[in-house]
Order: structure tokens, then C-alpha cells, then sequence
């Protein structure tokens, strides 16, 4: 029989659960003897550890949606003086390896890593949990551990690797892989997950938000995309997995813009893969493991009483406002400014705001969250309109450029815009492609990303120069290796330029 081989005190921190879903409140939650045996149950628990350090303000609670600000599209706004400071440095490309925003990006993932080998140890190969569970369980973890690698991989480079449960006493010094190594590894875990995961269809009520075999095709697409530029073989498995995500049901026209963002709805049909809040006040709001989301909170308009909390954070900047093209309709969704429709009755001034905006799209009204540590809003990783505009940019990129415009077109066609026509050439419709995934994805963590895959970081820099981001060069498109991580481990190295 299958035993855990890891410490009580390391499994009570991996299995420490907090999450809105039915699926994270079910026992053994908090601890596991790690003598006793794994049954379904404790694999569940497993499992479900993997998921908690998402939730964190260094990932998805504030971190991630800060890549925009990095990218941008915003101020950071906040409080000033120091607040947000080495959100400030980021921005401006003078960030030096003691940058805090650098230091929690690296931290956080590699403990989602240590949860998730914990599990993949404990569940893989065990003949005596039942099919169904060893399977979907193995994949959560495959999925969640390719997935904080590959977070790591785009923001630091080639990683050091590790894939089994620390053992206590032993080094914890281990050298950088490739990138290529890295990717490998992402790669194999997420086409593992991709083969064990049931579809975001298959699950009952119960373990809606868990990873499915959605998310995973739909990350191993966007990985794919990443690499092909050097490697444009690539492409045509991106439009291939794009069209298998297609065929597990997803139509945008079922799915309505707003619909994304509203936190009465969460894990609409639209959703692929959300990270789950759910507002509860049991948990700490300011620490590892928040149950409600920090986004409302945060970028609520300061001192306009518009929703709980209103921090002023992530403020829209001007160039970004003039980006949206005429009768886009999802700009009244995404950013307030003077004269647009009233939020839960209360009309926007723009003197709450340092730029004249602020996002709206993720704001919550007091009658869901009525203090600052109530709001129960999932963060959507990936969803359809992120297929589709996947599939347009791979056909382009093979040529096929006529066919590339239908796909994108259908997100335009929600988003009230006129067709591209066939007729585009490759070049026109890459800008375009691009351009739609901005406007799109507005402060979804996505824009940082996206800039630096295309044409090996020339676009980003090219881009970040043309607004005003002189430091920028193409070793700043890495953040620094941390410099307490540099002390601990001995083979480390740092990414040039820093």
C-alpha cells in the first residue's frame, strides 16, 4: 500500500485548504498523517493543495495582474510614496535583483512546485486508489506543475528543475536548466495532464473549477505559441489543439463579454480554467492563502466610495484608452472615465484617478461584496476568446492568412467591431491580431507575455520605447534571479544585464 513519504509539517502546509468550491471543503483538508495510507480522500486532499498558492497575492491576487502595469496598458496609481514601489521600478525597467515584486514572483510558484510533487509522489503508480480519482488527481497536479513552471520560465528563463519531493537534509542547491530542458519539462507535464484530465464538462456541480482537459490543451497551445517563433513547426499544433478546445463545445457567440467579470456568474461558459475565491472572512485577507480577491479592493477608484475598498490601483493610461477603435464595446466594460455608464448607480469623476481612469471590468458592487474582504470573483486564466485569437495568430504566422481572419473576426464581431477582410495582408493582420489581443484581454495578466514572445522581444521593446520606457532593452524583457535566491543556492546564476 502506497504510503506519503513527506513530512507531517511539510503535508500540513500543502494541504492547508482554502477555496470557495465544494471540492477544496471535503477531509482530510488540513493535515494527513504521512504514515497513513493514501486512500481516494487523501489523494483528493493532495491534489487540492496544488491549488492554493494561486490564489496568493504573489500570483494571481495581485502579482500577475501587475505584468499590465509592466506592460503599460496602466500607472500603478495606488497610494504613492513608497506604495507599490517595486511595482514602480518594474515599470520603468530599473529593477535590480532586491526588487520585491521580482522576489514574490519567484517565490510563490515554487511552492505551488513543492505542493504538486508532493502529490504526483504520493498519487502516481498507486494501484490501490480507485481509476477515476488517480487519474484526475495525477492530472491536477501535472496540469498545476507545468503551469507554475511555466510562469517561472517566461519571467526568469531556464529554471532549476525539481520534480520529486524535497527530502529533509539533503542539498537544495541545484543548477539552472536550459530553457529548452525547462520547456521539455513543462511540456511533457502538460500533455500528461492533457490525457488524464476529464473535460470542464464531465465534472458535476461539485468540482466545477478544478483544471480540466480544456485547460490543459488550451495551455499547451499557448506554450506552443510562445516557442514557435523559433520553431514554426509549431504553429500548425497550436491551430490543431485550438480546434480541439473548439470541439469540446465552446462557442463565443453563447457567451457574453461582461459575463467574465461578474462574480455572481464565475466559471461561465466562456471560462477554461479560473482561479476560485470565495469571499469568506475566515481567511486572512492579507496572507498566503486569501479567500476573497484582491481586485475589486484594489482598483476601486481611491477615495470614491465606489465599491469596498477602493485602493486607486492600476490606473489606465491615455495611450492605452486611444488604443480602443470606435464602437468597441468592450470598452465601457473594462475602463471607467468620465461620461461613460454609471457603476451600481454612482457616476465616475475622473480626479479619482492620476491618469483620468480606472479599471472597471473587475469591480464588484457593494450588494456582492460589501466590505473590502468580501469579494468572492474568480480570476479567469484562460478563456475562449483567448483560443481563438491563438488559432488566428498560428495561421497567419503558416501563411494562411485568409483563414486566419475568421477566427479573429468572430471576436471582433462580439466586441461590436467590423470583419478584417480576407483580402489583409500577413503583416497588417499580425499587427491586428495583436492589437485584438490587447484590447481583449485588458488586464488579465496576459499583455506581458504576449509582447515579449513576438519577434524574439523586438515587439516589446520596440513598443515600450515608442510610450516612453527609455531603460528597456531586451535583457530587462527577464526579471532578475532574486538576490536572496542567488545566496542560498551556490550554483545559481544570474540573468545577464543584472
Amino acid at each position: 500500500m502506497n504510503k506519503i513519504t513527506i513530512l507531517l509539517a511539510a503535508c500540513g502546509a500543502a494541504l492547508t485548504m482554502a477555496s470557495c468550491s465544494d471540492y477544496l471543503e471535503k477531509t482530510p483538508y488540513d493535515t494527513v498523517d504521512p504514515e497513513e495510507a493514501v486512500t481516494d480522500d487523501i489523494a483528493e486532499a493532495l491534489a487540492n493543495g496544488c491549488y492554493v498558492t494561486l490564489q496568493s497575492s504573489n500570483m494571481y491576487n495581485q502579482r500577475i495582474w501587475t505584468l499590465d502595469i509592466v506592460a503599460g496598458n496602466s500607472n500603478v496609481g495606488a497610494g504613492g510614496g513608497t506604495d507599490g514601489l517595486e511595482t514602480i521600478q518594474a515599470s520603468n525597467f530599473t529593477t535590480l535583483s532586491d526588487n520585491g515584486m521580482a522576489l514574490y514572483m519567484w517565490r510563490s510558484p515554487w511552492v505551488g512546485i513543492g505542493h504538486c510533487n508532493d502529490a504526483i509522489s504520493s498519487i502516481e503508480g498507486n494501484d490501490d486508489l480507485s481509476e477515476d480519482i488517480r487519474n484526475r488527481c495525477l492530472g491536477e497536479a501535472l496540469f498545476l506543475r507545468a503551469h507554475y513552471y511555466y510562469i517561472l520560465a517566461r519571467l526568469y528563463g531556464g529554471l532549476p528543475l525539481r520534480t520529486t519531493p524535497y527530502v529533509p537534509g539533503t542539498s537544495t542547491a541545484i543548477a539552472r536548466a536550459s530553457l529548452e530542458d525547462t520547456y521539455a519539462q513543462i511540456i511533457d507535464d502538460c500533455t500528461r495532464a492533457a490525457n488524464l484530465l476529464p473535460t470542464k464538462a464531465e465534472y458535476d456541480y461539485s468540482n466545477v473549477g478544478r483544471a480540466c482537459k480544456d485547460a490543459a490543451l488550451t495551455m499547451l497551445a499557448d506554450i506552443y505559441l510562445t516557442l514557435a517563433p523559433s520553431n514554426t513547426q509549431l504553429y500548425q499544433q497550436v491551430v490543431d489543439l485550438c480546434d480541439e478546445v473548439t470541439a469540446l463545445g465552446y462557442n463565443l457567440d453563447d457567451c457574453t463579454y461582461e459575463s467574465n467579470f461578474d462574480a455572481t456568474i464565475n466559471n461561465g461558459p466562456e471560462s477554461i480554467f479560473e482561479v476560485q475565491y470565495s469571499g469568506d472572512t475566515e481567511y486572512d485577507f492579507w496572507g498566503n492563502t486569501p479567500q476573497s480577491s484582491w481586485l475589486s479592493t484594489f482598483m476601486g477608484p481611491r477615495n470614491s466610495n465606489m465599491v469596498a475598498g477602493c485602493y486607486g490601483w492600476n490606473q489606465p493610461t491615455q495611450e492605452f484608452v486611444d488604443a480602443y477603435e470606435d464602437g468597441d464595446l468592450r470598452k465601457d466594460v473594462t475602463v471607467l472615465y468620465q461620461g461613460c455608464p454609471a457603476f451600481d448607480g454612482m457616476e465616475y469623476k475622473s480626479s479619482w484617478s492620476n491618469t483620468g481612469y480606472n479599471v472597471r471590468k473587475f469591480l464588484v458592487p457593494k450588494s456582492v461584496s460589501p466590505e473590502y474582504n468580501t469579494s468572492p470573483a474568480n480570476f479567469v486564466v484562460y478563456r475562449y476568446a483567448q483560443v481563438l485569437l491563438m488559432q488566428a495568430e498560428a495561421l497567419n504566422e503558416m501563411g494562411q492568412t485568409s483563414q486566419a481572419v475568421g477566427p479573429l473576426n468572430i471576436v471582433r464581431k462580439r466586441a461590436g467591431l467590423a470583419a478584417i477582410p480576407t483580402t489583409v495582408s500577413q503583416s497588417d493582420l499580425r499587427e491586428i491580431i495583436i492589437h485584438e489581443y490587447r484590447m481583449e484581454l485588458a488586464f488579465e495578466g496576459h499583455r506581458w507575455f504576449d509582447m515579449i514572445r513576438l519577434g524574439g522581444g523586438d515587439y516589446a521593446v520596440t513598443f515600450l520605447q515608442s510610450i516612453g520606457k527609455t531603460n528597456v532593452n531586451k535583457n530587462r524583457l527577464l526579471f532578475p534571479i532574486p538576490q536572496t535566491e542567488m545566496d542560498a543556492n551556490p550554483l545559481m546564476t544570474q540573468n545577464p544585464g543584472y
